[in-house]
């Protein structure tokens, strides 16, 4: 988020899952949080407002399989070519619904 600023709609405040860690970097097209589920970790892309400011068609809200390519003390994760969509969506409504239900 630091890397595309607060004035970057995400249509959900952060503050209510802790659990997400912002991943975000300047060269993204958007802004990215991840989150480990278990022993797996999981990145959420967060996706202009407008689908007219995507660099890529697709749903607003993705959430991928990641992996770690650091440690636990300095995670690196990130979202390979063999990353699976596990949840997608348009709409921050059916985001927080989602967030609402991870266990972790």
């Amino acid at each position: 988020m630091q890397a595309f600023g607060s004035e970057f709609n995400l249509g959900f405040n952060p503050h209510d899952y802790p659990f997400l860690i912002d991943n975000s970097y300047g060269n993204d097209t958007c802004v990215s949080f991840y989150f480990q589920q278990g022993n797996q970790y999981k990145i959420l892309w967060v996706d202009h407002e407008m689908p007219d400011d995507r660099e890529e068609n697709g749903a607003r809200y993705i959430i991928e399989s990641a992996t770690n390519e650091g440690t636990d003390e300095a995670p690196e994760i990130y979202a390979g070519s063999d990353a699976i969509i596990i949840f997608e969506c348009e709409t921050s409504e059916h985001l927080i619904a989602h967030l609402n239900q991870i266990p972790l």
